[in-house]
């Protein structure tokens, strides 16, 4: 069966994630980057990863996360990029503030093919967001080829070990030459 380069982008995605050997994956439920989070639910079931679980809220996974390298352990957060306004105040004044890291991927909202026209006010500012709060962000969108996703995945988990600090991945899932690809 043949997969679509969307799809491709999204194996990348948990391939990396995987290979990062998280000691937990905490997710906010969303439709939209739900292949990716069935991806890191599949892992774990096959005993790839150890744990994937649900959180209700983005900065509810950010404090718990955040309590991973007290441990001297690892987590990942898998997310929307609108969430980043109910995460900020836990992420500034816990990960940043403390030096914690972790990897928060996140797919993002408002660009092209988007539905939700309000969805522009918070995600469009997301990266100049997080920049000036000192995290760290790195994009991929359809521009990149699906080996380039998983290699920043990677790259951003690792650089968040290396340098104690949480690390944005934005994902943009829009592509116009896969019409099975969302906003």
């Amino acid at each position: 069966m043949s997969t679509t380069i969307t799809q491709d982008r999204h194996r990348e995605v948990v391939d990396a994630l995987v290979g990062l050997a998280p000691d937990g994956v905490a997710y906010v439920p969303s439709a939209s980057i739900a292949p990716i989070i069935n991806g890191a639910l599949e892992a774990q079931e096959k005993g790839d990863l150890p744990l994937v679980y649900a959180v209700s809220r983005e900065e509810e996974a950010v404090g718990l996360v955040s309590a991973y390298p007290f441990a001297d352990k690892f987590g990942v957060i898998i997310m929307q990029d609108n969430g980043f306004g109910n995460a900020l105040t836990a992420l500034t004044t816990m990960a940043v503030s403390y030096h914690l890291p972790l990897l928060i991927v996140a797919n993002t909202r408002g660009g092209l093919g988007e539905y939700n026209s309000m969805i522009h006010s918070i995600s469009e500012p997301v990266p100049e967001l997080l920049r000036s709060s000192n995290i760290p962000v790195f994009r991929v969108d359809r521009r990149n080829p699906a080996e380039d996703w998983g290699a920043t995945v990677k790259e951003a988990g690792n650089h968040a070990k290396m340098t104690f600090r949480p690390v944005v991945v934005l994902m943009e899932f829009y592509d116009h030459k896969d019409a099975k690809a969302k906003a």
